[in-house]
C-alpha cells in the first residue's frame, strides 16, 4: 500500500522521504550533542515532571530557541508563533479585524481552536485574556509577550490533560522566560514596508548582576519597547484583494458610495442627499433628489462619481508595546535555591471592526437589543419614521426642498472610524519557585499571581435618538464641522476597564521509587495543583443601556480548580521506557473530571526508536460559557424565510434588504454544560541514520466529544425563533426589473435569534508531523550548513452532530466555531541556514496549501454562491460565483535573515520578510479578515497583506 500525501508539494515530499532536510528542531539533536559533555545535564521537558537526560521523549515536542527565534526575523512571538506547521483552523491573528478579542493574538494546535491550546509561561498557568475570541474560548494572548524576555519556546505537540489539566486537548505551548542574565545586551531595530504602513520600531536592554554559584545570586531586569504602524487598506488598495469593485471578476462593484441594482440605486455616498420616494420615476428620476454638497449631483452620483475610499479600515492595527521583566535567583544551600519573577508587558493599539462608514437611517431605525441579567430587550431607541417632511429642517442650514417627505441618505460626519476601540491592555504576572532536593525528592514550589487588565475606549458609535433629535432641531450638520459638543451628544466616547486574574500554587515532588526495575530506575512524580480565576468584562454603560448599538461581548463569573496528579517512568526491559500519568481536577462550576495518560518509547538500535502515547482530556466550562455573559454575532447570509422566500431581490413582493443579509444572533449561556472530553493518539519514529542527520514522523488522533458550540451554525436541527420589529414602510420590488415601491410588507423585519451554548457532537482529526534536522560542516573550515523541516498534514477532519458527518479537511470549515480562518491540509515550515565565522545566513520558507471555500458543516456546498453563503460576503450577490473563488490558492512566503559579528560585542542583523513580495491569495469566503472590503484570509495568510517588509538592527553586548 502506498500512502500519498497529495496536497503537500513533491518536493517537500520527497525531502520528508529521504531526511534530506529538517523541521522544528527535535530534541534528539539536543541530547546527541549533550553527550559530548562530561556530565549530562537533566532537565524536565514539558509534557513530563520527571527530569532526564535523553530529551528526546516519548511525547513530540517542538523547541524553539532564543537563537531560533532571532534568527527568524519576525518581531514579534505571535508572527513567530503563527508560522508553527502544526497551527490550524481556528487561529487568532491581529489582522481579524471583526473579532471579539481583535488585536490580541492565539495558537490553535491541529485546528482546534485556541480554546483546545493551553499556553504556559514557565510551567505556570496564566490569566486569559479578558476578552475571549469568539466571545467563547479562553486563551492567552501570546502578541503581549516580548521577544528578549525568552528562553525558549516548548510545543507539545499531544494531549496533556493527565498533568496540566483543563484545555491541554490538542498540546501545550510552554514560553519559558529568562532565569537568569549576566553582563548587558543592547539591541535596536527599524523594518518598514514596501507598500506603505506598518513601520516598525524595536528597541530593549537588558542587564544582570550576579554568579549564582560564586555569589550565591543572580538578578537581571529587562525591558523593550516596540512600536508597530498602522496598515491601512487604502494603503493596499492596488491589489485586488483590497480591491471593492468585483465588476471585472464577475460580481458587484462595492465601492462606497456606488449605486447598484444591489442597493437599488441608494446608497451613502460622498455628499449626503435627500431622495423623495414618491416621485415620478423613482430612482431613475434627478428631480427625485436633492444633493445637499455641490461636489456631487445626480449626474456624477449614477456614474459613481461620488464614491468614497475606505481609508480607516485597517490590514493591520497601530500597536505599542512596552515590556519590563525582573528575575532573581537565590542559592539558599547547596542543593536549596529561590527565584522570584515580576512582569509587566503592556500593548496599546487601536483597532475598529472595519465596519462600513455609520450612516444616516433613511427610513428607520429599529433599535438596539439589550441583553441585561440574561433579559433581552429589543427595540430599545427605536424611530419609526427617519424621513423629513416638506421644507422641514434637515439638520442645521438645510430644508427639503424637494415638495413631499424625503429619505436622508449619507455617511455621519465627524464621528471618525466606525466602532473603534482603544485597547491598552497590561498582563502582570508575579511569581516565586522555591527549588531544591530533600531525602531523595527532588521538589519544586511555587506561587503566582497573574492579571490582564484592559483599559478600552471606544469611539465611532452613534447615539441615533440624539442624531435624530439634533437633525430634526436643525443643530447638526449632515456636511460636518460641528462642535465638539455636538459631536460628543451624537457620538459619545465612553469607556470601559474589564480585566482578568489568576492566582496559582503548585507543589510537586519527583524521586526515583527503586534505583533498578528492570533494565533502569523506577521514577515517581506527584503534585497538587489550585488556581482561582476570575473574568470580570462586564458590558459598557452605554451598551448596557442600548445608548449605542452592542457589538462586544461581556463576561462575568469565576471558577476554582484544585487537582493531584501524579506520574511513573520506568525501563522494565533493556531499551524501552513506558510511563503512566494520571490527574483528578475538581471544577466548582461542573463537577469533577479524571485524566490519564499512557506513553513508551523503545529504541532497538541507537539510530531508530519508536514512540506512542494515548491521553484522555477536557476542556472545562468557561465564564464567558457558564456565567452571566452574553454577545451579539453574525457569521454567515441567509435570506429573510418570509420578505425574500426566493433569494431574489427583483421578485415583486420581496424585499430586497432582506435579501442576502446577516442576521443578529444573540449568544446565551447555559450553566447545565458539561466538559469537552477527549481522547488523543500518537504513534510515530526516531530516526539518526548518521551523524548530523535527525529525524521524527509522528501520527496524530484526536477525537473531542461533547464539544461546547453555539447552536447556531452547529447544529443541523437548530430552526431558530427569529425575533422581528413591527412592520414598517420600506422598499418593495415591484416585480418590473429593479423597480422598487415604498410599502408595508406582511411582517417586520428580523431583529434576532437567540443561540446558546450546547454540548453537541464530535470532532475528530488525524494526521502526520514530520520533524527532520540536518547539520553538515563543509570542507576546509568553510562553514556550516543547517537544514529543519517542519511539516503537517492532516489526512481528516470530521465534525459529527445529530448523527451526520462532515469532513473539513481542506475546507473553510469549521466556519461558525474557527472564525472562518480555513482548514488547510497541509503546512510546512523550512529553514536553511548557513554559518561561518561572524556570518549568519537564515532563510525560512512558510508553505500553506489552498482549500476549498465550502463549508460542509453549514450545508454550504454549492460552489456557485460560498462567498455569500460562508463569509456572508456580497461580492457576487445576484451573480453565479465564478468556479475560480471556490478554491483558495495555496501559499508560500519567504523571510531572510542575515547577521553580521563586527565585533565580540557588536552584531549588525538585517532581515526581508516576504523575499519575493508574495500576494494574499484570494479567500472570498473567509469573514476572518480585515472586514467586507478585503477578501484575504488574515489568519493565514497576513504576510501576503503587508507585503515585503524589510528591517535593519543591532546588537551589543558588554
Amino acid at each position: 500500500m502506498m500512502l500519498k500525501l497529495k496536497s503537500m508539494p513533491f518536493a517537500i515530499a520527497c525531502a520528508i522521504a529521504s531526511g534530506a532536510l529538517i523541521g522544528a528542531a527535535p530534541a534528539l539533536a539536543q541530547s546527541q550533542q549533550g553527550s559530548t559533555e562530561p556530565t549530562a545535564q537533566r532537565v524536565v521537558v514539558t509534557g513530563s515532571l520527571i527530569s532526564r537526560t535523553n530529551t528526546e521523549t516519548p511525547t513530540p515536542v517542538q523547541v524553539l530557541t532564543a537563537a531560533d527565534i532571532q534568527k527568524s526575523g519576525k518581531t514579534s512571538v505571535a508572527e513567530l508563533l503563527t508560522d508553527l506547521a502544526a497551527n490550524g483552523a481556528g487561529t487568532l491573528g491581529t489582522g481579524f479585524a471583526g473579532a471579539f478579542a481583535n488585536g490580541a493574538s492565539g495558537i490553535s494546535l491541529r485546528g482546534l481552536t485556541v480554546g483546545a491550546t493551553l499556553v504556559l509561561i514557565d510551567g505556570h498557568r496564566m490569566a486569559p485574556y479578558p476578552l475571549s475570541d469568539d466571545a467563547q474560548r479562553s486563551f492567552v494572548d501570546v502578541s503581549s509577550i516580548p521577544f528578549d524576555a525568552i528562553e525558549s519556546i516548548e510545543v507539545l505537540k499531544s494531549g496533556a490533560s493527565s498533568l496540566y489539566g483543563s484545555d491541554a486537548i490538542a498540546g501545550v505551548i510552554n514560553i519559558k522566560l529568562k532565569k537568569n542574565l549576566n553582563g548587558t545586551r543592547m539591541s535596536a531595530e527599524v523594518g518598514d514596508t514596501q507598500h506603505g504602513g506598518g513601520k516598525t520600531k524595536r528597541a530593549s536592554i537588558s542587564t544582570g548582576i550576579g554568579d549564582l554559584d560564586n555569589d550565591g545570586y543572580n538578578a537581571f531586569i529587562t525591558a523593550e519597547y516596540r512600536k508597530q504602524n498602522a496598515i491601512k487598506v487604502v494603503d493596499r488598495e492596488q491589489f485586488g484583494y483590497a480591491n471593492r469593485d468585483w465588476r471585472a471578476r464577475g460580481g458587484n462593484d462595492l465601492t462606497l458610495g456606488v449605486p447598484t441594482t444591489l442597493n437599488s440605486f441608494l446608497t451613502p455616498s460622498s455628499s449626503p442627499f435627500l431622495y423623495n420616494p414618491a416621485g415620478a420615476g423613482g430612482v431613475n428620476n434627478a428631480a427625485n433628489y436633492q444633493f445637499l454638497d455641490p461636489s456631487c449631483n445626480f449626474t456624477l452620483y449614477r456614474a459613481g462619481g461620488c464614491s468614497v475610499r475606505d481609508e480607516l479600515s485597517n490590514i493591520q492595527p497601530e500597536t505599542e508595546n512596552v515590556n519590563l521583566m525582573i528575575g532573581m535567583t537565590k542559592k539558599l544551600s547547596e542543593n536549596w535555591e529561590v527565584r522570584f519573577n515580576g512582569s509587566m508587558f503592556q500593548r496599546e493599539s487601536s483597532n475598529n471592526r472595519n465596519a462600513t462608514p455609520q450612516a444616516f437611517n433613511p427610513i428607520s431605525f429599529n433599535g438596539t437589543t439589550t441583553l441585561v441579567n440574561g433579559v433581552l430587550t429589543p427595540r430599545v431607541g427605536a424611530i419609526p419614521n427617519t424621513t423629513f417632511a416638506a421644507n422641514a429642517p434637515v439638520g442645521a442650514n438645510i430644508t427639503n426642498q424637494l415638495g413631499a417627505a424625503a429619505r436622508l441618505y449619507g455617511y455621519i460626519p465627524d464621528v471618525g472610524a466606525a466602532l473603534t476601540t482603544d485597547n491598552k491592555s497590561t498582563a502582570t504576572r508575579f511569581s516565586a519557585d522555591l527549588v531544591g532536593s530533600a531525602y531523595g525528592w527532588d521538589v519544586n514550589a511555587a506561587i503566582g499571581g497573574t492579571r490582564v487588565k484592559s483599559d478600552l475606549d471606544y469611539s465611532g458609535y452613534v447615539n441615533r435618538t440624539n442624531l435624530y433629535n439634533a437633525l430634526r432641531a436643525g443643530t447638526f450638520n449632515v456636511l460636518g464641522n460641528n462642535d465638539p459638543a455636538t459631536v460628543n451628544a451624537v457620538s459619545p466616547q465612553f469607556s470601559n476597564k474589564i480585566d482578568s486574574t489568576l492566582n496559582y500554587a503548585d507543589l510537586v515532588g519527583s524521586r526515583e521509587l527503586l534505583s533498578n526495575f528492570g533494565a533502569g530506575p523506577l521514577a515517581f512524580a506527584a503534585g497538587v495543583h489550585w488556581h482561582e480565576r476570575k473574568q470580570n468584562a462586564p458590558p459598557s454603560s452605554l451598551t448596557l443601556n442600548g445608548s449605542v448599538a452592542n457589538t462586544s461581548a461581556f463576561t462575568i463569573g469565576d471558577e476554582t480548580n484544585s487537582a493531584v496528579f501524579a506520574e511513573l517512568q520506568a525501563t522494565p526491559i533493556k531499551n524501552v521506557e513506558v510511563g503512566l500519568a494520571g490527574r483528578y481536577d475538581h471544577y466548582d462550576t461542573y463537577g469533577n473530571s479524571f485524566t490519564p495518560s499512557a506513553n513508551f518509547k523503545w529504541t532497538p538500535i541507537q539510530q531508530f526508536g519508536v514512540r506512542g502515547t494515548f491521553a484522555r482530556g477536557f476542556r472545562a466550562p468557561n465564564p464567558a460559557e457558564v456565567g452571566n455573559a452574553g454577545s451579539f454575532f453574525t457569521f454567515n447570509a441567509i435570506n429573510d424565510p418570509i420578505l425574500c422566500a426566493n433569494g431574489s431581490q427583483n421578485t415583486a413582493g420581496n424585499v430586497p434588504t432582506a435579501c442576502g443579509f446577516a442576521p443578529p444572533y444573540v449568544q446565551t449561556t447555559n450553566p447545565d454544560l458539561q466538559p469537552e472530553k477527549s481522547k488523543s493518539f500518537t504513534a510515530g519514529i526516531i530516526v539518526e541514520p548518521m551523524r548530523g542527520l535527525n529525524m521524527t514522523l509522528d501520527y496524530y488522533k484526536i477525537q473531542i466529544k461533547n464539544l461546547i458550540v453555539t447552536q447556531a451554525g452547529n447544529d443541523p436541527s437548530f430552526e431558530p425563533t427569529w425575533v422581528r420589529g413591527p412592520a414598517g414602510p420600506i422598499d418593495i420590488a415591484t416585480g418590473v426589473g429593479t423597480g422598487r415601491v415604498t410599502g408595508i410588507p406582511s411582517v417586520g423585519p428580523i431583529l434576532y435569534a437567540t443561540s446558546p451554548y450546547i454540548n453537541a457532537g464530535s470532532t475528530e482529526t488525524h494526521g502526520v508531523e514530520a520533524d527532520i534536522r540536518y547539520r553538515w560542516r563543509l570542507a576546509n573550515e568553510m562553514g556550516t550548513v543547517t537544514a529543519n523541516l517542519s511539516a503537517a498534514h492532516v489526512f481528516g477532519y470530521v465534525t459529527e452532530v445529530a448523527g451526520e458527518s462532515y469532513q473539513l479537511a481542506g475546507t473553510q470549515g469549521p466556519s461558525s466555531v474557527g472564525g472562518a480562518t480555513g482548514n488547510p491540509k497541509d503546512r510546512a515550515q523550512f529553514t536553511l541556514g548557513y554559518n561561518r565565522g561572524p556570518l549568519d545566513v537564515t532563510a525560512t520558507v512558510n508553505y500553506t496549501s489552498g482549500f476549498s471555500t465550502t463549508d460542509p458543516a453549514l450545508g454550504a456546498f454549492d460552489c456557485a454562491s460560498t462567498a455569500l453563503d460562508v463569509g456572508g460576503r456580497t461580492y457576487f450577490q445576484n451573480f453565479v460565483q465564478p468556479s475560480g473563488y471556490c478554491n483558495v490558492s495555496s501559499f508560500t512566503v519567504t523571510n531572510l535573515n542575515v547577521a553580521y559579528k563586527v565585533t565580540d560585542n557588536l552584531t549588525i542583523r538585517g532581515a526581508i520578510l516576504n523575499l519575493f513580495d508574495k500576494e494574499a491569495p484570494y479567500d472570498v469566503a473567509t469573514y476572518g479578515n480585515a472586514g467586507a472590503q478585503t477578501s484575504y484570509n488574515a489568519s493565514l495568510h497576513q504576510p501576503g497583506a503587508v507585503g515585503r517588509f524589510f528591517s535593519l538592527g543591532a546588537n551589543y553586548t558588554f
